[in-house]
């Protein structure tokens, strides 16, 4: 059997949606059918209880729940010991399915025949002796770890030599006779061979109605069976007429009368035997002559489309004729194909604006090698204009396909202009009132000294949660509004960790005052949208050190409401104290500029840290020579998941980032990582921003469906987050979506595509990735077992930090 490791695409597929009601009724409903020692929700399950345990496979009730579960855990269960179809024929859409620790012993030959789906599965420390591969033979699995299990050096187990990953190549073992250990990957057994297929011809290209015969070899041990995949349900009954020979290791297809429906056809000789399956196909490339199977009257869609299909093999040349004269096509008169099917061409005459002097017979002539073939349309555009007294041409756009309809009566017209106008200039002076009355009480909004304005509520760090609200608009906002991250957000109060109304912070809150003299700015770092950061040295800051290196940021406004602003958000960093979250030290505010003092880390922040230490690090270093190491994959997920802990850090605390991303971390000495913003990365990494209006800057690459079309941000959207973070890490950096258009990039999110799996990038954890980006926001996997999955991959690959120093 070929090992298939496809990359996911964008099926990642959610519950339909439910109203609220449904949801809560659907949810007691699977917690009430949820076997005891489990936990169940909507789409996963997950035993890990010894106590007292499952004594068979989970089964919910009633069944059709069980369509819902995509993830399936099991471990410690010592009472589990077989696994086998009914116990998983109603998992339809399971795609991980993780069973350790458990007495299994035996695993069905159809146990998952009808887990079609089924991507990632984990048996490691059971009972298994055998495993079939015809037990995943309808699966599309592409991960499957078996270490820790007593496996037979047996034929029955050769074929898993070949779906071996590097992590389990070197310590999967088998027994031999006698109990003594060999590695499964070394393992050679007499009478034990793989299938091998040969198909002669490989490709048959022949004139259609002609005659053709394919002959298929095997070989392997025991004798493989051999069977021909003629028809199959992704496409009709083979239309040629066809006979099939068989002998013991050949047979022969024998085809009559190529038919060209049957034009680009693969058909499959397989053979398969206890070790494994193996398969050749031929490809039937049958010629025939064009044919324009339709050709319609115009459509006007955006511009005028006059549609076609045509079929033909070789791929017919396609030539247009109006009135009897060949087109030149050009830019605003071209042919486009829309579609491509094994025998046919779907397209269109694409005419952008036309005018009358378009109108006529269209003539379509398709040709090749083969012969050709022809059709006309009539194509009425626009009617001839008619010609005033003063000899200038009136209005000839014809919106209807009738040249017989007539223009609209000179009155009707006149009424629409006036209504036109008075729909205009009424919108004008609504404008007007609300450019001179908009910032007054009386429509609840702020004056000049409005701490947001209603298009800079975007992409700002560190958000209070207000139970998944959105962001407030500028006529929302109190007094409460603070500067987090140098961008201007409001404090949003949530009733149900805060008593008391207007306060977030805490009762005994002290910031810490630092001397100007104390500080000795060094050299600038970058500049922001609302100050400068500055390398610096600050004295008398520690006890144990004379001065230490710190970073400075500066306020540029030093106005009344901004001045209340910056006190309030050195409140509310001092408040956030954390090893993964950049350490604030305290303020200057003996003069202009305000300063804001926090630590310094060493290398920067992690996006340039990934670019420099990955493949392309030359390609990122000025034409200089790159001496850094590039960083190893333990060494990512050691990256990984202390940015998950900082993120379990501000759930806790009841705060959303909003834009967290690699380049709002920041890298110290031994690869410690730190989640913060110095509220430069909309400057310097201005690309990663959507501009929305004129101020608002929109992280949209990191953003999940619902904060791209409602603005709403959660706990949940920094979720996804973490998963787009996740795939910068093991791309070392590379823009989300770097091949596509911020708009693309939209369209994309909105319609539930994800990102591919990044090469480097192991199984589980683009697992976790997809966890992060399930398009309904309670579907996605939690912070804190995100974190703890990080937290034990990172474990069983230890990290060498010395070499990053």
């Amino acid at each position: 059997m070929h090992r298939a490791r496809p990359a996911m695409t964008a099926g990642v597929h959610g519950m339909a949606r439910w109203g609220l009601c449904g949801v809560l009724f659907g949810l007691l409903r699977l917690s009430s059918a949820c076997p005891v020692s489990c936990f169940c929700n909507a789409s996963r399950i997950s035993c890990i209880d010894q106590e007292p345990g499952i004594e068979d496979f989970p089964v919910l009730v009633p069944e059709s729940d069980m369509e819902n579960i995509t993830d399936i855990y099991i471990s410690n269960q010592k009472r589990l010991f077989t696994i086998n179809e009914d116990h998983m024929k109603f998992y339809s859409n399971l795609r991980n399915l993780t069973v350790t620790n458990t007495h299994l012993t035996y695993v069905s030959t159809m146990a998952f025949f009808n887990n079609s789906k089924l991507q990632y599965l984990n048996l490691r420390d059971n009972n298994l002796s055998t495993l079939s591969w015809m037990a995943i033979r309808n699966s599309n699995l592409s991960t499957l770890l078996l270490s820790g299990n007593p496996l037979q050096c047996a034929c029955e187990n050769i074929w898993i030599k070949v779906w071996l990953d590097d992590s389990e190549r070197e310590g999967l073992q088998c027994l031999q006779e006698g109990g003594r250990a060999k590695a499964l990957f070394r393992l050679t057994l007499p009478a034990c061979e793989y299938p091998r297929v040969e198909v002669i011809p490989s490709v048959i290209s022949q004139m259609a109605g002609s005659d053709a015969t394919v002959m298929c070899s095997v070989s392997g041990a025991p004798t493989p069976e051999l069977s021909w995949s003629v028809n199959s349900s992704d496409h009709p009954p083979l239309s040629t007429s066809h006979e099939i020979s068989k002998m013991e290791l050949q047979s022969a297809l024998t085809l009559s009368g190529l038919s060209p429906d049957d034009n680009g056809r693969e058909l499959a000789c397989s053979a398969e035997n206890i070790v494994g399956q193996s398969e050749a196909s031929v490809i039937l490339n049958i010629l025939f002559p064009p044919t324009i199977v339709q050709l319609s009257q115009p459509v006007r869609n955006q511009d005028w489309c006059i549609p076609f299909t045509v079929t033909g093999n070789p791929k017919p040349d396609l030539h247009w004729y109006h009135e009897g004269k060949l087109l030149e096509e050009q830019q605003y008169i071209r042919t486009e194909i829309h579609e491509i099917t094994d025998t046919e061409y779907h397209g269109c005459l694409q005419l952008d604006i036309p005018t009358h002097i378009h109108n006529g017979i269209y003539t379509l002539v398709a040709s090749n090698e083969f012969g050709e073939d022809s059709g006309n349309v009539s194509a009425h555009f626009m009617r001839i204009p008619d010609v005033d007294h003063s000899g200038t041409e009136g209005d000839y756009y014809d919106t209807t396909f009738s040249p017989e309809t007539p223009p609209p009566d000179d009155k009707v017209a006149v009424y629409i202009v006036v209504g036109i106008a008075g729909v205009a200039l009424t919108g004008c002076i609504l404008m007007l009132v609300f450019l001179k009355y908009g910032r007054s009480s009386k429509f609840g909004m702020k004056g000049s000294s409005s701490v947001i304005s209603n298009d800079d509520d975007s992409a700002s760090p560190l958000h209070h949660v207000s139970n998944g609200n959105n962001t407030p608009s500028s006529s929302e906002m109190g007094p409460d509004a603070v500067i987090i991250g140098m961008t201007k957000i409001p404090v949003i109060e949530n009733p149900q960790y805060f008593r008391n109304p207007g306060s977030m912070l805490k009762s005994d809150t002290l910031v810490q005052h630092i001397k100007r003299h104390n500080i000795l700015l060094k050299r600038e770092l970058g500049e922001g949208a609302f100050g400068k950061v500055f390398l610096a040295e600050c004295y008398n800051l520690s006890p144990d050190q004379e001065k230490i290196l710190v970073a400075v940021k500066t306020l540029k406004e030093a106005s009344e409401s901004g001045r209340a602003d910056f006190h309030r958000e050195a409140e509310l960093l001092t408040n956030l104290q954390h090893e993964h979250i950049v350490k604030f030290y305290g303020v200057c505010v003996e003069s202009d500029p305000l300063i804001m003092v926090f630590e310094y880390m060493k290398h920067g922040d992690l996006n340039k840290f990934l670019r420099a230490h990955g493949p392309d690090a030359v390609l990122m270093a000025d034409g200089q020579q790159s001496l850094l190491v590039e960083l190893t994959q333990p060494q990512m997920l050691h990256i990984a998941q202390q940015i998950a802990a900082g993120m379990v850090y501000l759930a806790s605390q009841h705060f959303v980032h909003r834009d967290l991303a690699t380049r709002n971390c920041l890298v110290g000495e031994n690869l410690l990582v730190k989640i913060g913003d110095f509220g430069m990365s909309r400057d310097v990494y201005s690309t990663d921003y959507y501009r929305v209006g004129g101020h608002t800057m929109l992280p949209i690459r990191w953003m999940p469906p619902e904060s791209i079309m409602y603005r709403r941000f959660t706990t949940e959207s920094d979720v996804w987050s973490l998963g787009v973070v996740l795939w910068e890490i093991f791309t070392y950096g590379k823009q989300p979506w770097y091949q596509l258009s911020n708009n693309e990039v939209i369209e994309c999110i909105t319609q539930g595509r994800v990102l591919q799996r990044p090469r480097t990038c192991p199984k589980e954890v683009y697992d976790l990735m997809l966890g992060c980006w399930q398009r309904e926001p309670y579907m996605r996997l939690n912070i804190k077992e995100i974190h703890n999955l990080l937290q034990s991959l990172a474990k069983a690959s230890p990290v060498y930090l010395d070499i990053l120093g």
